[in-house]
Formats: C-alpha cells, structure tokens, sequence
C-alpha cells in the first residue's frame, strides 16, 4: 500500500489507522497546497489528500478509505464484526467524524487560514461555531468510555480523534472536559504518536 500523506491533513487518519493495524505500507510525504487556486490541486494521483493505492486501486475520502483497510487487512480488529450490537454504532460514529463534526470545523479552517477573510464574515464564522458546538454536545453526551464504543478502541476512535485534533487547533474544543480527556487518551496512542511525527 502507498500512502499520499500531507502532515496535519486528513491522511493522518488513515496513517495513523495503519499504524495501529501494523500494516506494511509506503509513505509518499507532500507539502499540502491551500486551495486557493481551487480544490482537488494536491499533487496525489486525485488530487486531495489522503490517496492509497493498494493492488491497482487509487482510492481517496479518508472514511472509505478507513473501512476498505479495516475489512481487507483488518482481520478483525478496530471493527465490530457485522451483526454485532455495535456494528451500527461503530459505523454511526465514523460517518459523523466527517460528515457531521467536521464540515463547521472545516468552514473556519478555511475562512481562517486559506481565505483569510474569517473577521469580514463574523455571522458565517459564529454560524460554524455554534454547528461545531452543537455536534461535540451530541458527542459528549453519547460518549463511552474510555472509547467512542466503549471499553474496546477501534476505527471508530481514529475518524474521531482527528476531527478533535482539527477542532482543538480552532479553538471549539472550549470547556468539553470529556473530550479533552478522550483526545488526550488517543494521542498518549504509540500508534498515534507516529502518525503525527
């Protein structure tokens, strides 16, 4: 497998998901260009970040990307299996990481640091941070604990853990003491650790 991997992107997660699994893989490192002059310009085989090839296929979108590697590698671990009570909730939280937490986050990200226009638009940014507020409520309150699922770690968790990471770095992690204390239980992660290196 080849990893096309920009530091402090999306392809953390999946760097971070092979770690975990202890998957041989390669490592294609790139410098991330803001998308400035539009958006699928990251010099990977489509574009964005993160892209693995594995066995002719090229495939992006982080939460594909994520499950693909848990069911053909996985043998089992970071995933309940299919039919398990957890199942639904295990999938519930990876699809949330990114289609319900991230898009606010993602609006002052760019805003902030792409457009550099975030204080000529405070309505749309106080819009992001109060969307940004009401998913990390719903998260804190369904929380498990220590992990997402509950007593085992999974996929689940490194979706998650990213999109913390992301919400930590503009500043929406505010007063969720629960959080904070999950993401500082995912990044003590040996897994982790190298990831973010």
């Amino acid at each position: 497998m080849k990893l096309y991997h920009a530091p402090m992107t999306r392809s953390t997660r999946i760097r971070w998901l092979l770690e975990e699994l202890e998957l041989p893989y390669e490592l294609e490192t790139l410098a991330f260009e803001p998308p400035s002059g539009g958006f699928y310009s990251q010099k990977t085989p489509m574009g964005k970040f993160p892209v693995l090839e594995d066995e002719g296929r090229v495939i992006c979108e982080s939460g594909a990307i994520l499950e693909y590697v848990v069911e053909r590698y996985g043998a089992g671990r970071l995933a309940p299996e299919i039919g398990s009570p957890l199942r639904g909730s295990y999938l519930q939280w990876i699809h949330f990481a990114e289609g319900t937490a991230y898009p606010p986050i993602g609006t002052i990200v760019f805003h902030t640091f792409y457009r550099k226009d975030a204080a000529e638009i405070p309505a749309v940014i106080a819009d992001a941070r109060d969307r940004a507020g009401s998913a990390l409520d719903f998260l804190q309150r369904e929380m498990g604990s220590p992990w997402v699922l509950g007593a085992e770690f999974s996929a689940a968790d490194v979706m998650l853990g990213y999109t913390l990471v992301i919400a930590r770095f503009v500043q929406v992690l505010g007063d969720y003491e629960k959080l904070q204390a999950y993401l500082a239980r995912l990044e003590e992660r040996p897994a982790f650790a190298r990831a973010a290196a």
